[in-house]
């Protein structure tokens, strides 16, 4: 690390000027939670302050789980991991902070350096394991342990991310029965949507060093659902790697997670190769060579940064259980905090505030965000009511779903693994949170017969495509409302409760629901929604719905259902505002088996 602009990078207009009281002097990156900042302590030890993404923490029960992890992970003190200093799970939106690691991940010190030697590599794989012990001791599994996730320090390596995984893993992605985690460095059990164990990490662990070793991922490059396949189904090469490391890895990538070593078992054996050195130091010169030149930490912030624009405003989620949509953030007092008090090690101190001050004034906000955003939700639902029976008048009656021929949308034909007329990921307006109505560019509507399709079956008949595989049934324009329920088998709406899929919406949020068909999320690059990718990921996986939360345009959901027929679900529309008329407008595709 030795460029402090690349390791620093300036705060930009939307990022917060203060989490909690801290006060933000520079943004470190981002990740699937949320943005991390640079910040201190009051006493000037530089922290790093991860910022929850509004569409988890508009989740009730992630909130719920992630005040839970954080309780634990509060108690892992473990010499190789970035310790848990602070927290705030009732903030809006929530933040951690951890002691800030001045060092590069490791895949930053592979894409620079080159594959680390064997002695180094022996030094990070007892650092990682001995980091596992703590974590592990505290009742975590990490979910997540990959080489990004692991910072090497110039006196060894620090495991991040942990405590978290979980609680991310328990709403957004475990409830769609997806998981949590990098497909490059999965385990089998994880990859297939399995139960996820301490074991999990030991297989993660091996990959991680592995890479290191390596210089790439031990499976192999490629699409994610290539490289999960091969996890799944095949032994890795271990040819390639140092003599000493590979009887060891070889254990710790059994596909039998019963029959993976202990952590303990693998820092036993990495010191007694390391023999004497293991206890004499020899470590920090390894680390320090690794590591490189630390970047120049940027002091403490002790005056606010000047807007960008005299109008530049900040928006702030409204907290969970009230109506959701966009608010502005209370204008900036004395030294750019919202409240007009300073903050930072060398500030005027704020008088301090008690738990029920701070509720108070969550409330307060909560309030004031609803009643705003009340008069816009009634705004929208109007227009669209309006634009639905346009629509409906354009169309003909009886027909709802939209035209499907591959040459008016643009979109691959009905052989491909798309939903036909889907037009792909990329018209969706971005990760929204149930205050988004994400808007379809292609001019679709809904109503009409009861029982009539709500999508056109674009599948060429016959049960398999000439590779054997089976073939595509492509249904599009799907509205799916409290009021009404899908067949998944034929791609039929109807205006009851008692098919398939159904959409359903309580007073703070609002999900897919099924008796008869599985989910599993897709998270990866648009398109990767494939038959293959689907077969994989439903496999194993055994949960039936799916928090709407999480889910904005584009969004690729798997399902499988009792006969084994696999599908894809894609969303187009998203409304959940106003729960009372909220409503899913989606794709459907079903590889039929027969």
């Amino acid at each position: 690390m030795t460029d402090t602009a690349e390791a620093f990078q300036p705060l930009q207009d939307d990022d917060p000027r203060t989490v909690g009281e801290y006060r933000l002097a520079a943004r470190l990156g981002a990740g699937g939670m949320g943005r991390v900042y640079l910040a201190h302590t009051h006493g000037g030890r530089p922290v790093a302050v991860k910022v929850v993404r509004s569409e988890l923490a508009d989740d009730p029960t992630f909130r719920r789980r992630f005040a839970r992890e954080v309780g634990a992970a509060r108690t892992v003190k473990g010499a190789y991991t970035a310790e848990l200093i602070d927290a705030d799970p009732e903030a809006v939106p929530p933040w951690l902070a951890t002691l800030y690691v001045p060092g590069p991940s490791l895949t930053e010190a592979v894409a620079r350096r080159g594959p680390l030697s064997e002695t180094a590599v022996l030094w990070l794989t007892a650092g990682i394991a001995e980091a596992l012990q703590a974590i592990h001791g505290a009742g975590i599994v990490h979910r997540d342990l990959k080489p990004s996730n692991v910072l090497l320090a110039s006196d060894g390596p620090r495991v991040i991310d942990f405590g978290i995984a979980r609680a991310v893993d328990a709403t957004a992605h475990t409830a769609t029965g997806a998981t949590i985690g990098t497909p490059h460095f999965m385990a089998p059990e994880q990859a297939s949507g399995g139960e996820v164990s301490a074991a999990t990490d030991v297989f993660a662990l091996a990959q991680t060093a592995a890479f290191a070793a390596l210089g790439r991922p031990l499976y192999g490059d490629g699409p994610g659902v290539s490289v999960l396949y091969r996890i799944v189904h095949s032994a890795p090469d271990l040819s390639e790697l140092p003599d000493r490391l590979r009887g060891l890895l070889a254990r710790c990538l059994v596909e039998t997670p019963e029959e993976r070593p202990a952590p303990a078992e693998v820092v036993a054996f990495c010191r007694e190769e390391l023999g004497r050195d293991a206890g004499a130091g020899a470590g920090a010169d390894v680390w320090r060579e690794i590591a490189g030149p630390q970047a120049t930490v940027p002091p403490p912030v002790t005056h606010p940064e000047p807007a960008a624009t005299p109008t530049a405003v900040h928006t702030m989620p409204v907290p969970a259980g009230a109506v959701t949509g966009a608010a502005p953030y209370p204008p900036a007092g004395p030294y750019g905090h919202p409240y007009g008090a300073p903050y930072g090690p060398f500030a005027a101190p704020r008088p301090p505030s008690t738990p029920e001050d701070r509720r108070s004034r969550r409330r307060r906000l909560g309030l004031y965000g609803a009643a705003g955003v009340a008069a816009v939700g009634l705004v929208i639902a109007a227009a669209w009511t309006v634009l639905d029976a346009v629509g409906d008048l354009g169309r003909g009656h009886g027909e709802r779903g939209r035209d499907t021929a591959a040459s008016a949308s643009g979109t691959p034909g009905p052989d491909v693994d798309r939903p036909a007329g889907s037009g792909g990921a990329g018209k969706g307006t971005g990760e929204g949170t149930d205050a988004d109505v994400d808007t379809d560019k292609s001019g679709t509507g809904a109503g009409a017969d009861a029982d009539a399709p709500a999508g056109r079956d674009t599948g060429a008949g016959g049960a398999a495509d000439a590779d054997g595989k089976p073939r595509a049934h492509g249904y599009s324009g799907l509205m799916l409302t409290p009021d009404n329920s899908l067949r998944y088998g034929d791609g039929t709406v109807y205006d009851n409760r008692k098919e398939d899929i159904r959409f359903s919406c309580s007073a703070v949020s609002c999900e897919l629901e099924s008796d008869t068909v599985v989910f599993t999320r897709v998270y990866g690059d648009p398109g990767d929604g494939t038959h293959d990718m689907c077969d994989l990921m439903t496999a194993n996986t055994k949960t039936r719905r799916v928090p709407t939360a999480a889910i904005a345009a584009g969004t690729e959901i798997c399902v499988r259902d009792q006969d084994g027929n696999v599908g894809l679900i894609v969303v187009e529309t998203k409304s959940t505002a106003i729960p009372k008329i909220g409503f899913l407008r989606v794709d459907l595709t079903v590889w039929r088996k027969t």
